[in-house]
């Protein structure tokens, strides 16, 4: 499979390879997409090489270090601090779920690293990767599996 190149917006501290809960860099390292996560009422399936699922109203991610399900899936509510994977905006519609500190996970080292939309206009993450909707479709379409963030 070929190299397919397009714009995207990681983190707003940059690039890490000492991740750290709440930090706003992205983990640098070979990021597997683990599945997709979709709003099915915004639009269809993507087409991609790896397990999706619609997501739903009561799903939700973990980021609460202190919480034992932290930096995974949870159905909202949820006691720990978490993310609600059914936003109002956009930015969630897809969601590819990269594998960062989840085999195994280990408390701080960070959570909730997606691959997802950007915000119009592009700009920093918390700590995660943005494509425009149409690059994102795209090398999701590509048979992506896989993202290498250098560090």
């Amino acid at each position: 499979m070929g190299t397919i190149r397009v714009p995207a917006w990681l983190g707003a501290a940059g690039i890490r390879r000492d991740k750290e809960e709440g930090d706003h860099a992205t983990p640098a390292g070979l990021l597997i997409l683990r599945r997709v996560l979709y709003r099915a009422d915004r639009g269809a399936a993507p087409t991609c090489a790896v397990p999706r699922e619609a997501l739903a109203p009561a799903d939700g991610w973990c980021d609460d270090p202190r919480h034992a399900d932290y930096n995974t899936a949870v159905q909202l509510p949820h006691p720990g601090r978490h993310e609600e994977l059914w936003r109002d905006d956009q930015l969630y519609d897809i969601i590819g779920v990269l594998g960062w500190n989840d085999d195994p996970v280990a408390r701080g080292r960070g959570s909730a690293i997606f691959l997802h939309l950007a915000t119009p206009g592009g700009g920093p993450t918390a700590g995660c990767i943005a494509l425009e909707r149409p690059a994102l479709l795209q090398v999701l379409a590509a048979g992506l599996t896989a993202i290498g963030v250098p560090g």
